[in-house]
């Protein structure tokens, strides 16, 4: 594409050089520049990309966007000034590779916890309507049926639009994104089209990253206000800030709710371990998913597929085919009797949320021991937090390691004992190394016992000093009992 082409309806404050080239790539990291690439300079929290100018040209860069101009230009190069390389980027992306999400429905789903879960569900949903999608996921990117592994929760903007546009070459209609407070704020979504925003819940989490929870809820709130009046916004009103986030926006407004008057309104008529019986705007249906969390991911679920267009009966039809979306309350029962669960709850909602779940269905008779922890180089302010949800909820929290990152597991573990309250001192313990305290948890559960494994679900690894060694919460969990169980 040449540069005047990929420079259309984007401001610019000055350009000095020839515009009729062709670019060949674009890229925001020096290293990857080759022949004829486009070199972005953005400022990021590490390092400042204006300080990589030069070295992109001398690996074939020929136009560079950026918000100051060198001291002497190149006069084999075009430089681009504009007043913000960051938003700039997403831009020159999306023209790069055809504007792609203005060629298929791109449906953002925001929140603290459940963003995975309705976007995942949401492609499984569209894919029991008979329709191909793109998923961008913490789990998995997937375009139809070929999947791509996740590294980060919003991949760069550049990333996803090559996947929106792979997807819309394969004939793809849709495709459902999870929307990050970080890549809200860095970016990562800038010139994107979107057709659908939907809004989960906005608790405690990333406050490492944004300080305060105000700066939370306004960076969040920022991708509705972006929205145009084409699009629909659908938040959850029984979260106090739901309505916040349609305050600005010129979106269409939706709601959904369990406990308050909505658009979209779910009811909760019977709950078990294998399923649970919902009423969806007065209809009745069955779903293998269970937890009241999983009634307002799929309240939002069968909002969106309403506000594009589907009929009711038809979506409800597709969620009662669904199957459970990994690490995500995953169940499984051993032969001596024991109920294991398996979750993502990392986050003191997410935490509470699956032991109120499991609370409410257990009989009582039966004994709950949770398993969790708090990762390292994350928000401290959770973790007492957690250990008094913890605690407070189970018959016994066994306090351990989650991805430690490069902090010491047994600070982050004196961190979240704090919390406890001295009435539930009896009730907890706390073992550093996360194979024994699954190994303990086995070993304390008696048939009909529930183990809640929190924090790592679909994870398959644990950071521990920047190294990522393999360990999946599934499997050691199967292994352990093997074992023991002889």
């Amino acid at each position: 594409m040449k540069l005047q082409e990929l420079l259309n309806r984007i401001p610019t404050l000055e350009i000095h050089g020839e515009t009729d080239h062709e670019v060949s790539e674009l890229v925001f990291d020096s290293r990857k520049a080759v022949e004829n690439t486009l070199y972005i300079a953005v400022r990021g929290t590490i390092a400042d990309g204006h300080s990589f100018i030069t070295s992109s040209i001398e690996k074939g860069a020929k136009t560079i966007v950026c918000e100051e101009l060198p001291e002497n230009l190149d006069e084999n190069v075009t430089y681009v000034k504009v007043k913000d390389s960051s938003k700039t980027l997403g831009h020159l992306a999306s023209n790069f590779y055809g504007n792609p999400s203005r060629n298929l429905k791109l449906i953002g789903v925001t929140g603290t916890n459940g963003k995975t879960s309705v976007s995942t569900l949401l492609f499984d949903v569209f894919k029991n309507l008979g329709y191909d999608s793109a998923l961008l996921s913490t789990v998995e990117i997937r375009i139809a049926d070929q999947v791509i592994p996740a590294t980060h929760t919003t991949p760069d903007i550049i990333t996803i639009n090559r996947i929106l546009a792979e997807a819309v070459e394969k004939g793809c209609e849709f495709a459902f994104m999870e929307v990050s407070s970080h890549g809200i704020s860095q970016n990562r979504i800038e010139g994107l089209h979107f057709k659908v925003a939907g809004f989960t819940n906005l608790t405690h989490d990333h406050l490492d990253y944004h300080k305060t929870f105000d700066e939370y809820l306004k960076t969040k709130k920022r991708f509705f206000d972006e929205l145009d009046d084409s699009a629909v916004a659908i938040t959850n009103v029984d979260d106090k800030n739901g309505n916040v986030m349609l305050q600005n926006t010129k979106a269409k407004k939706k709601s959904y709710a369990m406990k308050t008057m909505a658009d979209y309104h779910g009811k909760s008529l019977e709950v078990d371990f294998n399923g649970m019986l919902l009423n969806f705007n007065g209809k009745e249906f069955w779903t293998t998913l269970t937890g009241k969390f999983n009634v307002y991911n799929l309240l939002l679920v069968f909002g969106i597929a309403t506000e594009l267009g589907f009929q009711q009966d038809e979506i409800l039809q597709a969620i009662s085919k669904l199957q459970r979306v990994s690490g995500r309350f995953e169940t499984f029962k051993s032969d001596g009797g024991i109920f294991f669960i398996v979750d993502y709850a990392h986050t003191p909602d997410a935490l509470e949320n699956i032991l109120d779940s499991i609370n409410d269905i257990r009989t009582k008779n039966e004994r709950l021991i949770t398993v969790f922890g708090c990762g390292g180089d994350r928000d401290h302010s959770k973790r007492p937090e957690m250990g008094n949800i913890a605690a407070k909820k189970s018959t016994l929290a066994i306090i351990t390691s989650d991805n430690p990152r490069t902090e010491d597991p047994a600070q982050i573990i004196k961190e979240i004992e704090a919390g406890v309250e001295p009435q539930n001192f009896s009730k907890y313990t706390s073992i550093p190394d996360r194979r024994e305290a699954i190994k303990m948890a086995i070993k304390f559960a008696e048939p009909r016992d529930i183990v809640l494994v929190a924090g790592k679900g679909h994870e398959t690894y644990q950071e521990i000093n920047g190294v990522k060694h393999h360990f999946d919460d599934k499997e050691v969990i199967n292994e352990l009992w093997k074992l023991m169980s002889k």
